[in-house]
Order: C-alpha cells, then sequence, then structure tokens
C-alpha cells in the first residue's frame, strides 16, 4: 500500500530553520511530483510547494517563496523541504502529498502523509 511519512518537524524559534522529510513507499515515487501542504488551527490546508517528477521543476506559495526550498531524491524514495527563516505565522501541520498530476491544488493530490507539526515561537 501506499505510504507517506513526514518527519522532521518540531519546535523552534522564528528566524531558525527546519528540514522536513517525506519518506515514500508503494508507488513509483520517480514518476509522481510531490508536493507539500500546510494547516495551521482553524484555518484551511494551504499550499506551500511542489516538485516535478525529476525535480528540475519547482513552485512555491507566494508566502514561503525565498525562504523554503523543497528537492527530492529518486534513489532514495524522499521530498525533502528546507524551511528556513521561519516566522510565527509558518507554524502549522506539515503534509507531504503525491499529486496525478504536477499541481498546487489540493483536489489534485491523492496520496497524503499524516503530518508533522512545526511550531514557531516568536
Amino acid at each position: 500500500q501506499v505510504q507517506l511519512v513526514e518527519s522532521g518537524g518540531g519546535l523552534v524559534q522564528a528566524g531558525d530553520s527546519l528540514r522536513l522529510s517525506c519518506a515514500v513507499s508503494g508507488l513509483t515515487f520517480s514518476g509522481r511530483a510531490m508536493g507539500w501542504f500546510r494547516q495551521a488551527p482553524g484555518k484551511e490546508r494551504e499550499f506551500v510547494s511542489v516538485i516535478s517528477r525529476s525535480g528540475g521543476i519547482t513552485y512555491y506559495a507566494d508566502s514561503v517563496k525565498g525562504r523554503f526550498t523543497i528537492s527530492r531524491d529518486n534513489a532514495k524514495n524522499t521530498v525533502h523541504l528546507q524551511m528556513d527563516n521561519l516566522k510565527p505565522e509558518d507554524a502549522a501541520i506539515y503534509y507531504c502529498a503525491s499529486p496525478r498530476t504536477y499541481s498546487a491544488k489540493a483536489r489534485d493530490y491523492d496520496y497524503w502523509g499524516q503530518g508533522t507539526q512545526v511550531t514557531v515561537s516568536s
């Protein structure tokens, strides 16, 4: 069965960095784009970033552009999200997900992880 398992979340101070990872199994990883979403308490799930199958194309939400970097290792079936200069408004549960096609829309994603908590103190 398909599994997406996130790791790397935690409690940091504003300005710090975190690197999230997502280990994927049960699907042809190199044949799928991969994305990250986040959901803060009381808010809707929002798109963060997506990376193409080869890793050559990436796209970011305006709120994280220039601070977050998505990458993938197709040999290890892993996707990462490097988050630098974290802000309190970045606090959320972060979800790794795989879409049917390269997309920033949640409705296009058919596989989701359970999420990892990121907390940023000011």
